[in-house]
C-alpha cells in the first residue's frame, strides 16, 4: 500500500506557472504508474497526465498537452506536474494517484489507480 501527499497548489495569475509535487510514501515507489487528475467544482474528475514505473512514457490529456510536463525520481519517491501558461480553466483541485503496475503502460483512466492523495488546490485569477 503506498501513502500519497501533494503539494505546489497556490492562486496564480493567468498566464503563470506552478509546479506541483507528489510524495509517496510505504511501498516500492517504482512498482507503481502514476497520474495526475484533476477536478473542478460541479465537474467529473479529469485525466491530466500519466506517466509509467519507469518515467519513459507519458500521456497527457488534450486540455494541458504542450503546456504541461509530467515526470518523476523514483530516488525521490516523487512525481511533479511542471504547468505552464496557465488559464482560468486549469482551476481545480489537483490529485495525484498510483497504481501497482507491473506492465510499462501510461494508465489514463481514474477508475485504473487505487491509490489517491487529498489533492492541492490551484486557482489561476487575475
Amino acid at each position: 500500500q503506498v501513502q500519497l501527499v501533494e503539494s505546489g497548489g497556490d492562486l496564480v495569475q493567468p498566464g503563470g506557472s506552478l509546479r506541483l509535487s507528489c510524495v509517496a510514501s510505504g511501498s516500492i515507489f517504482s512498482r507503481y504508474a502514476m497520474g495526475w487528475f484533476r477536478q473542478a467544482p460541479g465537474k467529473e474528475r479529469e485525466f491530466v497526465a500519466g506517466i509509467n514505473k519507469n518515467g519513459y512514457r507519458k500521456d497527457y490529456g488534450d486540455s494541458v498537452q504542450g503546456r504541461f510536463t509530467i515526470s518523476r525520481d523514483n530516488s525521490k519517491n516523487s512525481m511533479y506536474l511542471k504547468m505552464d501558461s496557465l488559464t482560468p480553466d486549469d482551476t481545480a483541485i489537483y490529485y495525484c494517484a498510483a497504481k501497482d503496475n507491473p506492465r510499462m503502460a501510461v494508465l489514463t483512466a481514474v477508475s485504473a489507480y487505487d491509490y489517491w492523495g487529498q489533492g492541492t488546490q490551484v486557482t489561476v485569477s487575475a
